[in-house]
Order: C-alpha cells, then sequence, then structure tokens
C-alpha cells in the first residue's frame, strides 16, 4: 500500500505500492516504468518532458541466448508520468563501455551519438537521448536525473556549492558538486570521475542543471530521490523562512487591475497577434499567486533581462521571456498595447543578435525571433505554443523558473562569496555567467548551443508533421448538430482548435467531446452561444478568447426555418427570422472582426446561405429573404473587413440527418 506521507517527507508523498511492485518484479522494464510514472506524478519532482530514469539488469540477447547486462532509459522525447515500456531504448552496457576508446574529446563529443543505435539491444529501436551515456557511466543499477525547482535552486545560487555543503551537513548527505557543462558525453566522463573521487556520495547536484540520485533497487533509487527532493525543499524553506523579506523585492505596482479578466481579454488578441509574425501560435495565460508575485515585482524586469537557468526550462521559454512594462493604477489597456509595440520590436531585434553572436556555419536557421513568455505586471505570465497544451507547458515551465529564481534569491546572504561562481568549469568561462541576487543563469553562449543544438534540432525533425489546420482556432457557431457539428469535428480531426459554440448548451459539450477525441481536450472548448442575444455572443467570443490567445475563424451554421403556422402573426415569423438569420451574422462579424483587427492575423467568416436565396419557394418567404440577404451581408462583409478578415459562404442542400432545423 502506499503511504500518503512518510516521517521522512514533508511535501513530496511516497506513492510507491509494494504490492503492484511485487506484481512487477519479475519484469524490470515494467517496474523501471513504474517508478518512472511515480517520479512523473508530481510536478515539483520533474517537469512534462524533463528528467530522465534507468535501470540496468540482465536480459536474454535475442540471438545466443546468453544474458548480457543491458540498460533500459527513457528514450528521447519521452515523459516520465506516461511513459510506457516501449517508451525506453534499452542498449547493451558493454558496448556503450566501448563507445569511451571511440571518443574524441569535447570538440568532437556529438559524433558520439550516431553510435548509440549501434548499441541497440536487440529489435529496439527507440532513439536514445543525449543523456543515455550520463546514466550508463554511473556505477549504479538504478538511476534518476531530475530537475525538480529546489534543487535547480541549489544549482543556479551564486553560492550553490557552499549551501550544498550546509545542507549535506544539515541532514547527513554526501551529495557532490559538478560544475556547468552541456549534457552529453563529456558530462558523462566528469559523473564518473566525480563518482570515483567521492566513495560513498549519493548524489550528484549539476550546476545550473539539476539532480542525480540513485540506489541499489528500484525502491531505494525512487525512495533515495523524493527524499533528497523533499529535503531540499525543506532547506530551501528554512531561508526563506529566515530571511523573512518579500520575494523578488517586493511589489512593484501599489494597486491591483480592476477586472483583470477583462484587461485580459483585451490584451491577449493583440500579444497572440504580436507573436505570431514568423507563425501563429496559441495563447494561454497563469495568473496563480507565483505568477503574479513575480510578474508585480521589482525585481522582475531584471530577472527576466537575466533569462532562465536549467536547459529544460528555455529550450521551451527560450533564452529569455520578454517584459512588458504596465502600471495598471496609471495607465489603461492602450498604453500596455503602446508598450508591447515597442518591446516586441527590441526583443525581436535582441534575440537576432543573439542569433547572430554565437551562430556557425552548421547552426540551425534561426527558428523565430519572438518571445515564447510574455509577463505583464498586474495580469500575469503568457505562455505561447504550436497548440494549447505546449502554450499551456511553457508558461509551466516559466513558473518552474520562478521558483528557482526565489529560491536562489532565498539562499543569498549578502555576497559573501568571492571568486567565479560555482558554476564555472574553465577559469576563461567566468565572465560569461552573470548574477543577480545569487540567481545565476546560463551564459548566452552556453543557451545557444543548446537551443540551436543540432542534437536538439534533429530531435525537433522527428515530431510528426503539422496537420492542415496546426495552430489555428475556430468557433464554430450551431456545432452542436448537423452540418455545424460535422465542421466541429472535421476541424478537430485535422489539427485545429475548437470552440463549439450553440444555443442547446448540452448538445455543445456532448459535441465538444466528440471533438476532443479528435484531437485532446486542451485544445476544444464549448458555450452557450444565443444568436438573439448580444451578451452570449460576447460571451463566447470572450472565452475564445480567455482560452486561446484569439481565434482565426467563425462559421456559423445556424439558422431557423419557420415552419407554416397559419395562427403566429406573419410579420412576427418574418421579424424573428430576419433577426436569427441576417442580423445576429451581423453581429457575430463584428465581434469576431474586433478580435480579428487586434491579432493582425488574416482570418476567415463563413457564414450558411441556401439555394433558396435563388430559387424562391412557396410558403417560405421569411427564409428566402433571409438567405438572399445573407449573400449580400457575405459581399458586404468581404469589403468591409478585407483584405486581413476573408467573409465567403456556403450554399448546402437540403441535410436532414443530425439536423436540429429538420428534426
Amino acid at each position: 500500500m502506499s503511504d500518503a506521507t512518510t516521517n521522512e517527507t514533508t511535501f513530496l508523498r511516497n506513492l510507491w505500492d509494494e504490492r503492484e511492485a511485487a506484481r512487477l518484479a519479475a519484469t524490470p522494464l515494467e517496474l523501471l516504468r513504474y517508478r518512472s510514472n511515480l517520479l512523473g506524478e508530481d510536478l515539483r519532482i520533474t517537469n512534462f518532458g524533463g528528467g530522465n530514469t534507468s535501470s540496468k539488469f540482465e536480459r536474454p540477447d535475442p540471438l545466443t541466448g546468453a544474458p548480457p547486462r543491458v540498460m533500459a532509459v527513457k528514450g528521447s522525447g519521452g515523459d516520465l508520468r506516461s511513459i510506457t515500456a516501449s517508451g525506453f531504448a534499452v542498449l547493451y552496457l558493454d558496448k556503450l563501455e566501448a563507445l569511451i576508446a571511440r571518443y574524441r574529446g569535447e570538440a568532437h563529443e556529438d559524433e558520439m551519438v550516431a553510435f548509440y543505435p549501434l548499441c541497440a539491444f536487440g529489435e529496439n529501436r527507440v532513439a536514445a537521448s543525449i543523456d543515455t551515456p550520463l546514466h550508463a557511466f554511473l556505477p549504479f543499477p538504478h538511476v534518476d536525473h531530475l530537475h525538480p525547482d529546489w534543487a535547480i535552486a541549489l544549482a543556479a545560487s551564486a553560492n550553490g556549492a557552499r549551501k550544498l555543503e550546509e545542507f549535506n551537513r544539515t541532514y547527513g548527505r554526501h551529495i557532490v558538486w559538478v560544475p556547468w557543462q552541456r549534457p552529453g558525453f563529456e558530462l558523462a566522463l566528469m559523473l564518473r570521475k566525480a563518482v570515483e573521487q567521492t566513495p560513498g556520495c549519493d548524489g550528484i547536484l549539476l550546476g545550473g542543471h539539476g539532480l542525480f540520485t540513485w540506489g541499489q533497487t528500484q525502491h531505494e533509487c525512487y525512495l533515495n530521490s523524493i527524499k533528497t527532493i523533499d529535503q531540499m525543499g525543506e532547506f530551501i524553506q528554512a531561508h526563506e523562512q529566515r530571511a523573512n523579506r518579500p520575494k523578488f523585492g517586493g511589489p512593484a505596482i501599489t494597486a491591483a487591475v480592476a477586472d483583470r479578466e477583462s484587461a485580459i481579454a483585451e490584451i491577449f488578441p493583440y500579444l497572440r497577434g504580436a507573436v505570431s509574425s514568423n507563425r501563429r501560435v496559441i495563447g494561454h495565460v497563469d495568473t496563480s499567486d507565483d505568477a503574479l508575485t513575480f510578474a508585480n515585482s521589482t525585481w522582475a524586469e531584471d530577472l527576466c533581462a537575466l533569462g532562465t537557468s536549467c536547459p529544460d526550462h528555455f529550450l521551451r521559454t527560450r533564452i529569455s521571456p520578454m517584459f512588458l512594462p504596465w502600471n495598471p493604477a496609471t495607465e489603461d489597456v492602450t498604453a500596455l498595447r503602446q508598450h508591447l509595440d515597442a518591446r516586441i520590436a527590441t526583443y525581436r531585434g535582441e534575440y537576432a543578435a543573439y542569433y547572430q553572436a554565437f551562430a556557425e556555419p552548421g547552426s540551425p536557421a534561426l527558428r523565430d525571433s519572438n518571445p515564447s513568455v510574455v509577463v505583464v505586471p498586474g495580469l500575469g505570465v503568457f505562455g505561447f505554443g504550436k497548440d494549447k497544451r505546449e502554450a499551456r507547458i511553457t508558461t509551466e515551465f516559466f513558473v518552474n523558473a520562478i521558483h528557482v529564481m526565489a529560491g536562489a534569491n532565498a539562499l543569498d546572504e549578502g555576497g559573501s562569496e568571492t571568486g567565479p561562481v560555482p558554476q564555472v568549469r574553465r577559469p576563461e568561462q567566468a565572465k560569461e555567467f552573470k548574477t543577480f541576487r545569487n540567481y545565476v543563469a546560463l551564459p548566452r553562449l552556453e543557451a545557444f548551443r543548446i537551443e540551436y543544438w543540432a542534437l536538439e534540432e534533429a530531435k525537433l525533425q522527428r515530431m510528426p508533421p503539422e496537420k492542415e489546420f496546426s495552430r489555428r482556432v475556430a468557433v464554430v457557431v450551431g456545432g452542436a448538430s448537423g452540418i455545424g457539428r460535422e465542421v466541429a469535428l472535421q476541424i478537430a480531426s485535422r489539427g485545429g482548435h475548437v470552440v463549439v459554440a450553440d444555443v442547446q448548451a448540452a448538445a455543445a459539450e456532448e459535441a465538444a467531446a466528440e471533438a476532443a477525441k479528435r484531437s485532446s481536450k486542451e485544445m476544444v472548448q464549448s458555450a452557450a452561444l444565443d444568436l438573439t442575444s448580444r451578451e452570449t455572443i460576447a460571451s463566447a467570443v470572450r472565452g475564445a478568447v480567455l482560452q486561446f490567445g484569439g481565434f482565426d475563424a467563425v462559421i456559423n451554421t445556424a439558422a431557423v426555418y419557420p415552419t407554416p403556422d397559419p395562427s403566429a402573426p406573419a410579420e412576427g415569423v418574418w421579424t424573428r427570422t430576419l433577426g436569427i438569420n441576417v442580423t445576429s451574422n451581423f453581429v457575430l462579424a463584428q465581434a469576431a472582426a474586433a478580435v480579428f483587427r487586434a491579432q493582425q492575423l488574416p482570418a476567415s467568416i463563413v457564414l450558411t446561405s441556401s439555394a433558396n436565396a435563388i430559387v424562391p419557394k412557396s410558403g417560405s418567404e421569411p427564409y428566402d429573404v433571409s438567405k438572399a440577404a445573407i449573400n449580400h451581408l457575405v459581399r458586404e462583409l468581404a469589403v468591409g473587413l478585407g483584405p486581413l478578415v476573408r467573409v465567403n459562404a456556403i450554399a448546402p442542400a437540403t441535410v436532414i440527418a443530425g439536423s436540429a432545423m429538420f428534426p
């Protein structure tokens, strides 16, 4: 039975279940999967896609039957929380050891990656990660390499090595400090040497990077990892309490935003458009206490300029976030937009200069000079990515970085350190490491060597190609049934984000759930939208903006076809039909146009006409005239909104199946 808490941990839960572990004991790879999933379950232990785990064991060779010793290690691009047994690379240990003789030195370490497939065991073809030799060369059966915020706070502190000594004394530990070195073969040899020179050590803290822990059994390794991380959390918290000072120098703004959600809804499309100048992105915003404490603080701008530390962080957050100055006490959102125009131009120029300063002839091309994280006082932390999931994860990664910076600041004891920071491996590197209030960021050159690393580029190239509607958001009105439902499902199937809006809220939720099966829950939203209500139209538009940062298309398939009713006043039927089928389309288009103009990204509106607009039918005058009006409304909107927005109509034949118009 797993423990909710243990006497040995303060923050982390021991999730190890002895019965489940016993069930898997005969299959080391499944037990490694189990251990990995437990570690990945808690974002305080490691972030999404970050860290890796390994186990060494004997397995019968499929050719000879002999039981060589192999190592299973998380494959490239895997995520510990969701990894399955098939996600691990399995390699012969003796072949990995043989690579040491082939190593020509640090200047040639990238060439070693090409040898990893030659070390694969049997038919295993999982791409081995860059960290593979780091696990292989440590003389322990089970190894965890993790990126917990508390550990990185120590690793990214100017007094980190000294504080690690204090940590070891406090907790009776024997964790070794290793200075910064980019992950790869050279670092693997450094780790082996550190262990050989420090008998009895029970962990390694990598300067500016992360944590290594190990054990003789899978259970022992797991417990060592969570215990070490938990103790580091206690250590950081004790320093925070002892310092008793406000985080990040205290607040820089004195007034809260009166209506934060409205301000976010107003600025988000401008932000999304600005950072989509190279290619479209989807947005996410974090308004948590951690995000706002940082965004509102005195030191936020300086820390943003310094950049992040852990390689896992800036591969998503880029070398540094963009800080967008704004004082909600004295400025409105119009002023914030003006700051955005100036800051985005500066950021792009600085990022291009960063690329040009360090790019070599063989470097990958500059990918995008726009920020993926924007910090706004009073509003929070905005993150952007190719889809909602990536945008959320990017934001989470920067909040991880916020925790790291806060921890490093808490460890500050007033500049008692002398000489180079402990992250420095070679004297000539000393001037490249920049610090602020004890927090040490990676040098720009080291950051570039990871962000534009050919091996990272190869990982990106292995990603599946993007789909037709990737990076786009569509609002489908009438999306709960008939044509609208099928449109929503098709967009979801083809990589798009969808807002299913309908007057039937429950049906909209059901259609959204079906669309989510074809993409993901994060890429789909439902909304209650009554075309006779300006308020619900505005609410649906606002909801799409808050969820995704904006949208790129509006498709309206909702309409009414009044059935003949001699008792109903003809004028009332006429007014209602034209109100829903014509006026509401105009109102919807105007609401969407406000978002499109803010984004300044090419967009599309599609309305639904009918053959009845051209061929009149007896008894359906209100409907026929409304559809004829739609045809001309499309022309008027195209003139008024073009060239930014394309406006078109479709005129389908009668659709009975699944239609709410013809039940």
